[in-house]
């Protein structure tokens, strides 16, 4: 493939104007790709000469355009050359974007992610939950070092944006000096610049997904759970601080809905109502799916909701059904919790529906789709999870497996 720059001006017959005069273009030639464009200038079409490529005359008129058309020649060359100089690809898309100063406006990688940011950050409440522009900034403020400390520039063009590029990023997430990536964050990084990544191409910003290629996946994290005898243990002890108790009760409402924080935090009247069997039911949509999360109300739950009726909820939350905490003091509290009731686990709200999905639900023979249903998950790989880590659960069908190859076993004696 040619690599020669090829520069030739011609008249375009085709695109007559109404007064009759035909637009002169500019073809530039490289690596076998092409780019024209308009310069500007238009004349009348007997006066075009095909083999100098240049206007016919001598009047004041003609030596004008002739001497732009020259300088526009000269131009294209020295845009070759300042590629050349800058050691930057030389391209006939770069050739174009600095002839038509477009390379004022390139479309940078961080202008791109801090304006989704902001348009994130209007959304939070509605679409978006606070974690996930949390995580988003933080992206940001990551490929802002990266940049810096890998090619020493504070921004670069989308376009520049390859697999070795995101493959380089990746190994800078998890190799930084200060607090290095776990492979699942710097995977989840990943993830959301490959967000922007798809905005660029409905954009047709890009014209080749630069993640083609790109291959990782997230590490299985053993999810922390309360088995029977330390939801046991957390359900009846007694407490002499009206706070504790409350962040008790708070913790095991959720070991029995399977509700998140901020879905317990949300909860009103409005999501009570009548299921289909009669009984009461909590109708929701998950906060951070926006996914509907259906769930029957056992006893134990439905007697905290009594016990809250009349609690005073004060301004904005009057009409919460709930008097739980912010998630940072709930955490806190539930540390105070579990040394009172002598557990050893790190007990944090989530563990709450960890819980209900391992230890209330599925142990007890609660099918892994119902219980993918009522926890509001996109999918039910998520759910089985929750299954994969269900060993007591294993144990149990093993030793009646067990039992039953001995009976089998006896019976054979017998005949």
């Amino acid at each position: 493939m040619s690599t020669h720059l090829s520069i030739l001006f011609l008249m375009k017959r085709s695109k007559i104007s109404s007064k009759g005069l035909c637009p002169i273009h500019l073809r530039v030639t490289f690596d076998g790709k092409r780019l024209e464009i308009t310069t500007g200038r238009f004349i009348e079409p007997d006066k075009w000469c095909i083999e100098s490529g240049k206007v016919k005359g001598r009047s004041a008129d003609v030596r004008e355009t002739n001497t732009y058309l020259d300088i526009l020649r000269s131009r294209v060359y020295s845009i070759q050359n300042e590629l050349i100089q800058s050691g930057e690809t030389i391209s006939v898309e770069e050739i174009r974007n600095k002839l038509t100063g477009v390379e004022d406006n390139k479309k940078l990688l961080l202008v791109i992610l801090n304006d989704h940011n902001l348009k994130m950050e209007q959304l939070v409440g509605n679409e978006y939950a606070k974690g996930t522009l949390v995580r988003y900034k933080s992206c940001y403020r990551h490929l802002k070092n990266f940049l810096r400390i890998k090619y020493n520039v504070s921004d670069i063009d989308i376009s520049k944006v390859n697999l070795e590029f995101i493959n380089n990023f990746e190994h800078y997430l998890r190799t930084k000096e200060e607090n290095p990536c776990s492979n699942n964050s710097a995977v989840k990084y990943i993830k959301n610049l490959s967000k922007v990544i798809r905005i660029c191409l409905a954009n047709e910003w890009l014209d080749r997904d630069p993640l083609i290629g790109y291959k990782s996946k997230y590490t299985e994290v053993n999810r922390k759970f309360l088995d029977d005898a330390e939801l046991r243990k957390i359900e009846l002890k007694e407490f002499n601080i009206e706070r504790m108790e409350i962040i008790r009760d708070m913790f095991v409402f959720s070991c029995y809905t399977g509700l998140s924080f901020i879905d317990v935090r949300n909860l009103t009247a409005d999501n009570i109502g009548v299921g289909i069997d009669g009984r009461k039911w909590i109708f929701t949509a998950r906060q951070k799916t926006k996914i509907a999360s259906n769930i029957p109300l056992l006893e134990k739950a439905e007697k905290i909701l009594f016990k809250y009726k009349d609690y005073p909820m004060g301004g904005h939350r009057a009409k919460k059904l709930l008097p739980i905490p912010v998630n940072q003091k709930m955490n806190a509290y539930l540390k105070e919790v579990a040394d009172l009731c002598g557990i050893s686990k790190e007990l944090t709200f989530h563990i709450a529906r960890h819980t209900f999905a391992t230890t209330v639900t599925l142990s007890n023979g609660v099918s892994i789709e119902s219980v993918s249903k009522m926890l509001g998950h996109k999918s039910i790989k998520t759910t089985q999870i929750y299954a994969k880590i269900m060993d007591r659960k294993v144990s149990d069908e093993m030793d009646s497996l067990s039992n039953l190859l001995e009976r089998k076993e006896k019976s054979f004696k017998n005949i």
